[in-house]
């Protein structure tokens, strides 16, 4: 069985006596191993049930934030109503968008970035409420990175907010990304500390976004801003566990 490392165990042992938590946690390489059909995602046994049982504590709140569409993440995650679920780097809440969408502007990088990857194989489009996605892990490197630097070129007619992941690139229409989701989280909730997991480029922005007796943790390799770091999804599965028996504890 999986055991956190000992300083993140005490650092989730703190942050459960907090007065009011917020657990947050990015889906995809995080709750989720990564797999190379993006619609096969599913968070790893266990893992959702932990943070289940967190937002049913007392003084306890639990969200996912992810770039899936809200929809797409609400389907594949399979988490019930307690659970915030925001989706779009922080675009999409469950009470609408953070920002008006340019749906013009949307239509035109999706034309552009499926003529791309259309000369590409294995490069593929997705199309989100808020923004588009060319996705190159089904694609060899050489054809995959020929993908990426084409659309980084086109970009530059593009008023968007490009982002870069792991083997993606990331045009949103709107300006936010997920340290302002788990701020406004943070704020609606009142938490007093904040946990948050995420494994890729787009969770640096959370990560920076920690304070003092939150706890932050990164899954994987690269650099990071994250405080704490962990190898798998199976290590964040244990890592909840660890947070909902402590807190559970003191509830």
């Amino acid at each position: 069985m999986t055991v956190p490392p000992t300083d993140l165990r005490a650092a989730l042992a703190r942050a459960a006596r907090t007065t009011r938590l917020l657990v947050t946690s990015d889906f995809d390489g995080t709750l989720a191993p990564l797999v190379n059909n993006p619609a096969d995602a599913r968070a790893l046994p266990g893992a959702l049930e932990s943070l289940c049982a967190l937002a049913l504590l007392p003084d306890t709140a639990a969200a996912l934030i992810s770039g899936r569409s809200l929809d797409v993440l609400t389907t594949l995650s399979g988490a019930p109503a307690g659970v915030h679920l925001i989706g779009s780097h922080g675009a999409e809440f469950d009470t609408g968008f953070a920002e008006r969408i340019d749906t013009g502007l949307l239509e035109s990088i999706g034309t552009g970035l499926r003529t791309i990857a259309d000369r590409f194989p294995g490069a593929m489009v997705e199309t989100k409420p808020a923004g588009v996605v060319l996705h190159v892990r089904n694609a060899t490197a050489e054809d995959g990175e020929a993908a990426l630097t084409a659309a980084r070129a086109a970009a530059v007619a593009w008023s968007a907010t490009m982002t870069e992941g792991k083997q993606i690139l990331e045009f949103a229409v709107i300006t936010t990304d997920k340290g302002d989701a788990i701020e406004i989280l943070r704020d609606r909730e009142k938490a007093s500390a904040v946990v948050f997991f995420g494994d890729d480029v787009t969770d640096e922005k959370a990560f920076r976004r920690m304070r003092d007796g939150d706890v932050s943790v990164k899954v994987g390799t690269g650099d990071t801003a994250a405080e704490f770091r962990v190898d798998t999804p199976a290590d964040v599965a244990a890592a909840l566990a660890v947070l909902t028996a402590e807190r559970g504890a003191l509830r």
